[in-house]
């Protein structure tokens, strides 16, 4: 059971790592890939707001994850 909770802790810490890759500091999505935003305030939609959302959650699976792993198994 250990093991198991390491291996999706690891695929989950790995996850997030990507999905925060992917979202660039205080830009759009679009110019991440090249696009150019100029420094306007914008309101997340679409894929960006999706993104940001999973985000959230991934992070709280991660955390849940490490408590179960600490409480049980520590």
């Amino acid at each position: 059971m250990q093991t198991a909770i390491d291996i999706a802790q690891i695929l989950v810490a790995v996850g997030v790592i990507i999905i925060i890759l992917t979202q660039s500091r205080g830009t759009g999505l679009g110019s991440a890939f090249g696009g150019d935003s100029g420094s306007i305030y914008h309101t997340r939609r679409g894929i960006e707001k999706t993104l940001f959302n999973f985000t959230i959650g991934a992070v709280v699976v991660f955390i849940v994850l490490s408590i179960i792993a600490t409480v049980f198994f520590g």
